[in-house]
């Protein structure tokens, strides 16, 4: 059985959960809205200040609730604190901007790399003095917000020599050790 399926979920004051005909359960909280469809055979309990998520046949459904149960939490985790996540960009003549929900990126390509934001993203860019551009994210929505922040991750990997690319920050990056001569 879940571990993490068993244990209610506590929710903060200012945030109303709902569990909806069709299986949907709604969450409404100082940032925003999200809904998140329900399998059938998984029932949501509402009560005051907890939400629990119980399988209607526990030997048979016991893998999805677990799953539902992360993602009521980071529904109500989300309308109530939101998400931050921040981007590091190695690499000699790398820069960001945004304008908009535009975000454009140089990333040493011949061309500037232009992305259309979602509307539920917010970004922000930064320029330490001596230190490596910083792309910051916000979101309510931490499955767009991881999407997001892979994608932009994919458009330049971190390669191993030289630890160029972008990273999220802190992240630590093996390297490897280039050719050397023989004597």
């Amino acid at each position: 059985m879940s571990r993490i399926g068993k244990q209610p979920i506590h929710v903060p004051p200012g945030v109303v959960v709902e569990a909806m005909d069709g299986g949907i359960v709604q969450v409404k909280g100082v940032k925003g809205v999200l809904q998140q469809r329900v399998d059938p055979t998984i029932m949501v309990e509402v009560s005051e200040g907890l939400v629990k998520v119980v399988p209607v046949d526990p030997k048979k459904f016991k893998a999805f609730y677990g799953l539902y149960r992360a993602l009521i939490h980071n529904m109500v985790v989300g309308v109530s604190v939101g998400f931050k996540c921040t981007l590091e960009l190695v690499g000699v003549g790398y820069k960001a901007n945004v304008q908009d929900k535009l975000l454009e990126l140089s990333l040493g390509y011949s061309h500037d790399i232009v992305l259309v934001l979602p509307e539920e993203i917010a970004a922000t860019t930064e320029l330490p003095k001596g230190k490596n551009p910083l792309v910051h994210l916000e979101s309510m929505d931490k499955q767009l917000l991881g999407q997001v922040a892979a994608k932009i991750r994919s458009l330049r990997k971190v390669e191993p020599y030289k630890g160029k690319g972008v990273r999220f920050l802190g992240e630590q990056v093996r390297r490897k050790v280039g050719k050397s001569t023989k004597k």
